[in-house]
């Protein structure tokens, strides 16, 4: 059956084929963060509180969000970028559990995702890759070749609102996070995860006059190997363009 992929996955991660996690076994959990290119300076983002955002009713957030593919030419701002990242991935603190606490849920607060950000117009910043430092709260420049934007593009099935975009959000997965709790039943729990923070980002955008559109549609190998990732301890797990709504 074509399905029958997907349905040996639902059956193998429940939980009466779950053994001993790591965790139980004592074994010391990952890093909350991965380490990121000390030799590249942070690039400093605006308080998330900096910005102001009009009161908007969450009812009507709700009902008023849909997908948009197609962006005016206007950038964002740092102000927006920053607020945008606070909301789907900010650390509120970090407890004595050494768990982030951040704006999304995440099964047993493991948060097994990184945020990169294939940028094409944001006010104060050129055009390239960064990834999101979320603990702190900063910005890091990373080595992308001049045609980066048409090789995520391709990578994508050449959806075009990747280029439109203002900027692209690229969410990675380090799954061994989640796994150290939860084994085989923690790669369900990232596929939820994934959307908790998606779902933050467009109802956030929307609040802004942005518009995002969620991509799952990619070719896993080519997209890893465009970031660099080896697709198995670091892999893509979704992305979403946003830009502003014409």
């Amino acid at each position: 059956m074509s399905d029958s992929i997907g349905r040996e996955f639902m059956l193998k991660t429940q939980y009466r084929h779950m053994g001993e996690s790591a965790q139980a076994r004592g074994e010391p959990q990952p890093p909350l963060e991965l380490p990121y290119d000390v030799t590249q300076r942070p690039v400093d983002l605006p308080a998330p509180d900096a910005l102001h955002v009009p009161p908007m009713d969450l009812r009507a957030l709700i009902e008023e969000r849909i997908t948009v593919r197609q962006y005016a030419g206007e950038p964002l701002s740092l102000d927006e970028l920053s607020y945008l990242l606070w909301c789907t991935q900010g650390v509120k603190k970090t407890d004595e559990k050494h768990i982030t606490r951040r704006t999304v849920p995440s099964a047993g607060s493991r948060h097994a995702f990184e945020t990169l950000l294939l940028v094409n117009r944001v006010d104060g910043l050129e055009p390239g890759l960064y990834r999101y430092v979320a603990s702190l709260h900063k910005l890091v420049r990373m080595d992308a070749p001049p045609d980066i934007t048409a090789q995520i593009m391709a990578a994508c099935g050449d959806q075009p609102q990747v280029k439109r975009s203002a900027v692209t959000f690229i969410w990675v997965a380090v799954p061994e996070r989640m796994t150290w709790r939860y084994q085989a039943r923690g790669y369900r729990y990232m596929l939820l995860d994934a959307g908790h923070v998606c779902q933050n980002l467009y109802l956030a955008g929307w609040a802004l006059d942005c518009g995002t559109c969620a991509i799952a549609a990619y070719e896993d190998d080519a997209l890893n190997d465009v970031l660099g990732l080896d697709g198995e301890s670091q892999f893509v797990i979704y992305l979403a363009t946003v830009g502003r709504r014409p």
